[in-house]
């Protein structure tokens, strides 16, 4: 293994449009390689899958930030945050995690999404609605946004009108691209969210309602089981990871589809096959990119690799997703895969909370898009296609034509 941490180029297009043919040539030359990832910090990848899984379920690998000692991570982390926006469940380790997680898990499980299908279904028509007639339209921002954000937005009892501020907000404080972003930006948009988050608590205080914010009020008010900052920053936590990695499934999705019209023409003579294939686009080409972040408590190995205390541990899901000793064929997309167990939902404590959800509304976004929408197809070469460059992937647009004219059957 190279002694120098290899850079992930998220400055050439190239790359940031199909960044599979260097993880793979990362994966076959090392289990585990350091290299300098979005923002330019550095971070050990864990390539290959039985090691990803393993590394997932590890207590010493940590999900508190405040276990890194990277001084560019700490850097970029105003002093809001590190106050309170990190006293949530995906950033905190047991005890507290298991507190937290408990605490919204109702709101979530399979029985729970399922009475949300037909709102997700009402909202999928509508937008739907909106761009039938037209014969082209841009599916991530006319679709794949509004869609989930909508649905996260009535569950939490949060104004879909504001959707434009958190989102702006959102943006500025992902990292997305090679360079560290500007501090000044990073931290107005911390202080942004946490003034509009702590308004927006004032007033469930005031007129609750039969909403997720409304219980956990509750549960911080009553039953003392939420401080302040807690209340917080599980609000930001599910506001924010409730749309932006399901804008990502839709988007990626469809655009998949698009790029493979064997497996589109599948999907539309059998719409059975659309759970199967929801899972396929998770493993191929999935939201989260190119993986999920731990910070080692103390020196690790990991298959004969010596991490040490403090580093970042980067579980490559979306390397690991594509090893050919867990997924014959990986780099071929394949709609009627079932032996599919992917890492984009993580593993363990810390599997995603909201895959429920999320798996409903790509299942009814991408079905109710390929029936309503005759002839679909990209209006710009595949080459064109711009796609977000770090930390998460989608297509930042889709612009696509079809037959205008037709309802289609809902």
């Amino acid at each position: 293994m190279s002694e120098q941490p290899i850079l992930l180029p998220y400055a050439d297009p190239a790359f940031v449009a199909n960044p599979f043919p260097l993880y793979r040539q990362l994966r076959e030359e090392g289990p585990v390689r350091r290299a300098v990832i979005a923002g330019g910090l550095e971070a050990w990848l864990v390539t290959r899958y039985e090691d990803g899984l393993a590394a997932l379920s590890d207590p010493r690998l940590s999900s508190d930030v405040r276990d890194a000692t990277d001084p560019r991570l700490q850097q970029q982390l105003p002093a809001t945050e590190r106050e309170s926006m990190l006293r949530n469940m995906l950033r905190a380790d047991p005890p507290d995690h298991t507190r937290l997680r408990r605490l919204v898990s109702k709101a979530f499980t399979a029985r729970r999404v399922a009475e949300l299908r037909p709102r997700v279904q009402a909202v999928t028509d509508g937008l739907l609605d909106a761009i039938v007639q037209q014969g082209h339209a841009d599916l991530v921002a006319d679709f794949a946004l509004p869609l989930p954000v909508t649905v996260i937005s009535e569950l939490l009892g949060v104004p879909t009108t504001d959707r434009y501020d958190f989102q702006r907000w959102t943006d500025d404080m992902i990292l997305r691209g090679p360079e560290p972003p500007d501090p000044a930006v990073v931290d107005a948009a911390w202080q942004q969210m946490r003034a509009y988050l702590t308004k927006l608590l004032g007033a469930k205080r005031a007129d609750a309602g039969d909403d997720l914010l409304s219980a956990l009020i509750t549960a911080r008010d009553e039953e003392q089981r939420l401080d302040e900052d807690e209340l917080i920053a599980m609000t930001f936590l599910l506001l924010v990871a409730g749309y932006i990695t399901t804008v990502n499934l839709i988007g990626g999705g469809i655009a998949a589809l698009l790029a493979h019209p064997d497996q589109l023409q599948l999907l539309r003579d059998d719409p059975a096959l659309l759970p199967d294939a929801i899972e396929e686009f998770l493993r191929y080409d999935g939201p989260v990119n190119p993986g999920i972040a731990r910070f080692a408590r103390e020196d690790v190995e990991i298959a004969g690799v010596t991490i040490p205390r403090g580093a970042t541990v980067l579980v490559a899901s979306a390397i690991a997703d594509r090893d050919p000793a867990r997924f014959p064929d990986p780099d071929r997309l394949d709609v009627t895969r079932r032996d599919n167990a992917h890492l984009a939902f993580g593993h363990g404590i810390h599997y995603c909370l909201g895959a429920p959800l999320a798996r409903l509304e790509g299942q009814v976004a991408i079905g109710t898009a390929l029936r309503r929408l005759p002839g679909l197809a990209l209006a710009v070469p595949p080459g064109e296609l711009r796609w977000r460059p770090g930390g998460l992937r989608g297509p930042e647009r889709l612009p696509v034509t079809f037959t205008p004219g037709s309802t289609g059957a809902r």
